[in-house]
């Protein structure tokens, strides 16, 4: 399926590993340019690197910790505007989780909702200006169902499907989308599954027990659906929180 993307303009806060790099793999892929940082410069270029090799357009990538840094953080985005020329498309994928922080209550503020609102307002202008202007939220399964114990993390990414369904309604006059996606156990490489696994191996043995499908998610299986939902092949989906769990949660879903 032709996706549209070749030629667009992607800004990723975050994806220089898991998730956030297989979708800007996959965007490359598809012909788009991307930008995207993190706070470590190691990964950073190891994650342009990859992301280069899977596409020929442009690729910036950015050492930045956007920790209390809400100034530099805004900055970037400005810049990655400019660098790109334009923004087509904004995924936020920045998480206090990446950094083992899911009961931090300030954290899980600053990063995962306040930086998603200040995105909003430094890059609407140019979400507007675009044919195709979308927006994807990272949340989690964690937001729409118990899981491991009352937490900030869990409150704030339900917080994040809330704003973003609200905000499709806000931003749709403009041509912009907002959706949400919300996986649920993925595994890779230094993620935070491999730790669970590897120092509470119960705990992982028991959430794998409940996996209908008899294994965890791979980055991919999220990243293709992030991908197509941004891009103008779904031009009419707006508003939606899009569960990708192999059927762990159990709710049933109106």
């Amino acid at each position: 399926m032709d996706l549209g993307l070749k030629g667009k303009k992607v800004i990723m806060n975050g994806g220089s590993h898991g998730l956030g790099l297989a979708s800007l793999k996959t965007y490359a892929a598809e012909g788009c340019d991307v930008a995207f940082f993190s706070s470590n410069a190691d990964r950073v270029a190891a994650a342009e690197k990859v992301i280069d090799t899977a596409g020929t357009g442009k690729v910036f990538g950015t050492q930045l910790d956007m920790t209390g840094n809400p100034e530099g953080y805004a900055s970037w985005l400005e810049k990655a505007v400019k660098d790109l020329g334009g923004c087509d498309i904004f995924v936020h994928t920045a998480s206090a989780s990446g950094q083992g922080a899911t009961g931090d209550w300030d954290r899980c503020l600053d990063l995962d909702i306040k930086g998603a609102s200040i995105a909003i307002d430094v890059l609407t202008p140019a979400l507007a200006a675009s044919d195709c202007g979308s927006i994807i939220f990272m949340s989690s399964t964690a937001a729409v169902e118990k899981f491991v114990a009352p937490q900030a993390f869990n409150a704030i990414k339900a917080a994040m499907i809330t704003y973003g369904s609200q905000l499709s309604q806000a931003l749709a006059p403009q041509g912009i989308r907002v959706n949400c996606v919300s996986p649920g156990p993925i595994e890779y490489p230094s993620g935070n599954w491999e730790t669970i696994k590897a120092s509470m191996e119960d705990f992982y043995n028991g959430v794998l027990a409940q996996m209908p499908m008899g294994r965890l998610g791979e980055p991919q299986e999220v990243a293709n659906s992030v991908v197509f939902l941004s891009s103008p092949a779904s031009p009419y989906t707006t508003g939606a929180n899009l569960v990708i769990d192999g059927g762990f949660t159990k709710r049933v879903q109106f």
